[in-house]
């Protein structure tokens, strides 16, 4: 009765779960479009619904590489993909930053099995040597597609904005307007967002190049070829099954000895580095790219405050001039309103010549003091020579 009970509340949830479109792609770069909602992704590929949540286009996660048992999944930007040893899984195919991707992944997957099928016709080789010669895993083969996209799209939005921004910046340098000041602000804003999505994808893959282990979680097709080995698949007798105690101290002594028979291979992460660093190089050149362009609207702003404070000083410089000049024409002004006012005094009368000689007085006084202002004003450094 419990059973039934657990069995129709998950298919009530299944029913009520949203579906999503994914493209599948095999390892012959044959594709297919899927459309099911993630208990039927958890259950098709084996992964937790933690981790499936990370590839929620609603969450915003950061971008992210996870190795689990059997998968990786992949969450870069617009990428976001679940990649088994035998085919890939991505979201959204029809969006218009995700079908190159499959286009590419289709085209590369069909050029290397073709290039397979061509050597093993040209010549026979023996199955040590086919082993030495083993192709590039799969896994590995789509990551690098997904990793040279994100590479190249986020390469592509710098150059853009690099194309947008030093023009506008030479542009503010000749003419401060409102106009250039706005749009240099809209630049400095996208560089900003561009530029941490870039950090994201960059500390992502030095995150992964620093740790050997998560490295080699990432090798499906070693752990699936590893589980299938003689060392992994020994049979015991039906009577230790019968004990969990028992077999689970014989799973524990068998794993020892196939972590010491495959630990040289399980620690060989030479050929995922290699395709990680060059990747992470790319994507660091991106960053470098932002900085270089951050510097330059650095670069700019100081100029320009440089400029604001001459203007500043060249207008504080005018003040001290209109207000020295206001200081003397008042002196001025209060000369001639004591000799203009309508009293009577004794000493008015007979002296009309006195009018020329007050009027010059007073003149040649304002001037002189004006010019001590001045003079001493340069001689304190407060205005230019």
């Amino acid at each position: 009765m419990g059973s039934s009970v657990r069995e129709l509340s998950l298919a009530s949830i299944k029913k009520t779960a949203i579906s999503t479109s994914w493209i599948v792609v095999n390892r012959n770069g044959d594709s297919s479009m899927v459309d099911v909602d993630k208990y039927a992704i958890m259950q098709r590929v084996a992964i937790h619904a933690r981790d499936l949540r990370i590839l929620d286009p609603l969450l915003s996660y950061p971008s992210t590489i996870l190795g689990r048992e059997r998968v990786i999944v992949l969450n870069l930007e617009h990428i976001k993909a679940i990649i088994t040893a035998e085919e890939v899984l991505l979201r959204d195919p029809l969006d218009d930053n995700v079908v190159p991707i499959v286009e590419e992944l289709q085209r590369r997957l069909a050029l290397v099995n073709s290039t397979v099928r061509t050597q093993g016709d040209e010549e026979e080789i023996g199955s040590g040597q086919k082993d030495e010669q083993e192709e590039f895993p799969f896994e590995f083969r789509a990551l690098e597609v997904a990793l040279e996209a994100i590479c190249s799209f986020l390469d592509a939005r710098t150059r853009e904005l690099e194309t947008e921004a030093y023009p506008a910046l030479d542009e503010l340098t000749s003419k401060i307007s409102s106009r250039n000041l706005d749009r240099v602000r809209k630049l400095k804003s996208a560089m900003t967002r561009l530029t941490n999505r870039v950090q994201k994808v960059r500390d992502e893959l030095e995150q992964l190049l620093d740790d050997d282990d998560d490295m080699a979680d990432l090798y499906l097709s070693r752990k699936l070829n590893n589980t299938s080995s003689p060392a992994y698949s020994f049979n015991a007798p039906d009577w230790l099954n019968t004990s969990p105690t028992i077999n689970s101290k014989i799973s524990r002594t068998i794993s020892k000895g196939g972590s010491t028979i495959m630990s040289h291979e399980e620690n060989d992460v030479e050929e995922l580095e290699m395709l990680l660093e060059a990747y992470f190089m790319e994507i660091d050149g991106t960053l470098n790219k932002l900085t270089t362009l951050r510097e330059y609207i650095d670069d700019t702003e100081d100029y320009i405050n440089i400029q604001l404070d001459n203007h500043r000083n060249q207008l504080i410089q005018l003040e001290l001039f209109l207000s020295s000049g206001t200081v003397c024409l008042s002196i001025y002004s209060l000369v001639a309103a004591i000799f203009g006012m309508n009293i009577p005094y004794t000493w008015k009368t007979g002296h009309s010549y006195m009018f020329k000689w007050v009027v010059i007085f007073t003149t040649v006084l304002c001037v002189s003091l004006f010019m001590l202002i001045i003079t001493y004003a340069r001689y304190k450094g407060l205005v230019g020579s």
